[in-house]
């Protein structure tokens, strides 16, 4: 696809300019050929800085990793998975069969060495269960959080789980009381396996909201986030933290992959740099889209004749802070989600090829201030599945009632 190919020459390039990730001694990743082009060519994330070379991590399991889930994955298991919540269908937490939860659980069962966690927020009893269970069996682990929406809040009616873990020996820490969000979305297993997406680990993410989980089977991409996790458990929070963007890639079975994390690393300036090379279509799924630069970039393309449509969470969408307003009032089609609770996604894909995800919204808040995380993916198996969800989302949404923004 030519896409994909432009990403990978791409990232090949960046492999000749930039310093090699210093990484635990693994099977060797599909080499990519150096192709030469006279064509300027597009970039999936541009990388203009010195890179920060932070400590290499060399821990790695003694003993193969066992995956444990009781149905069959989605297509290709064998270096990724991708999961997406039905509350329209599965919206029980009494009964969690085939649930993103019951998945979770199986790769905490699966744990034989560490499990790190950098997560929002948390009330599932049975997860509590499981990390209580695999600290008993000496993994390690350890979870950093929010200061008011993780810890903040666990002695409140329905919460209680830190607690729990606490007083079974795991350590939480929270990111001490700055006024912007620990708002990460990442689990890390024995350094192999990293866990993603926008679902936040509670009732309401796994079982009324719209939301997705990305599993990446990979020492390359666990220690990108392993680093980032080892900023976070020793303090280092905001954009003072060290970026190392240019060490934050890798190429998996011909997959380009690229990590981002805020503030440091300004995610939303190279998301932009993205839409702008879109060539066919533009989907999205948005929680909160308040960013006008990028807003303004879709628009843009789909002025110059590319397929650009999105659905946005109902909540907050007429307020003169979202978007909603601009794409309708530019006649860009999109709509407001269906679900009684939130469309909790933060999804962008571009050209039925490259998928945008994690937990960072389309704001300036989470861009300056917050800890957020995102991955970039091309592929277009995993592309269609996400082309999927949206689809399902778009059926479900409504159109924006006449008259309810006033264009100038």
């Amino acid at each position: 696809m030519k896409k994909n190919s432009i990403a990978v020459f791409i990232i090949s390039s960046l492999l000749l300019a930039c310093a090699p990730i210093e990484l635990p001694t693994i099977a060797p990743v599909t080499q990519i050929p150096f192709y030469a082009t006279d064509t300027p060519l597009p970039f999936i994330v541009p990388v203009t800085e010195t890179p920060i070379v932070l400590p290499a991590i060399t821990e790695t399991s003694t003993q193969p990793f066992v995956i444990s889930i009781t149905e069959t994955p989605i297509p290709n298991p064998q270096w990724w998975e991708v999961y997406f919540t039905d509350p329209l269908i599965l919206n029980n937490e009494n009964n969690p069969a085939g649930s993103i939860e019951e998945k979770l659980i199986g790769f905490i069962n699966s744990a034989q060495t560490s499990i790190h966690i950098a997560s929002f927020e948390f009330n599932l009893p049975r997860v509590t269960d499981a990390l209580i269970n695999a600290k008993l069996r000496g993994v390690d682990v350890r979870w950093v959080t929010d200061d008011e929406n993780g810890l903040g809040i666990d002695a409140q009616p329905n919460r209680g789980q830190f607690t729990r873990l606490s007083q079974n020996g795991i350590e939480v820490k929270d990111d001490l009381g700055r006024s912007a969000l620990m708002h990460n979305k990442f689990w890390i297993f024995d350094k192999q396996i990293t866990w993603t997406g926008s679902t936040n680990i509670t009732v309401n993410g796994i079982y009324k909201q719209n939301n997705n989980v990305v599993v990446i089977h990979s020492p390359e991409i666990a220690l990108i986030f392993e680093r980032e996790w080892e900023e976070l458990w020793t303090g280092q929070f905001g954009p003072r933290a060290p970026s190392a963007v240019n060490q934050q890639w890798t190429i998996l079975n011909n997959t380009p992959i690229q990590v981002l994390f805020s503030s440091e690393d300004k995610i939303v300036s190279k998301l932009i740099a993205i839409v702008n090379d879109a060539e066919v279509n533009i989907r999205f799924l948005a929680f909160s889209f308040t960013d006008d630069p990028l807003a303004q970039a879709m628009i843009d393309r789909a002025r110059a004749g590319l397929d650009v449509k999105g659905v946005f969470e109902a909540f907050g969408s007429t307020y003169s802070s979202s978007e909603l307003g601009k794409f309708w009032c530019a006649n860009v089609p999109a709509r407001q989600d269906g679900n009684g609770s939130f469309l909790h996604h933060k999804v962008i894909i571009i050209d039925n090829s490259i998928v945008i995800t994690g937990s960072l919204n389309f704001s300036a808040n989470a861009d300056d201030s917050n800890e957020e995380n995102v991955i970039i993916l091309d592929n277009p198996e995993i592309a269609a599945l996400y082309i999927q969800e949206f689809e399902k989302n778009w059926a479900q949404a409504k159109d924006v009632s006449p008259g309810t923004f006033t264009c100038e």
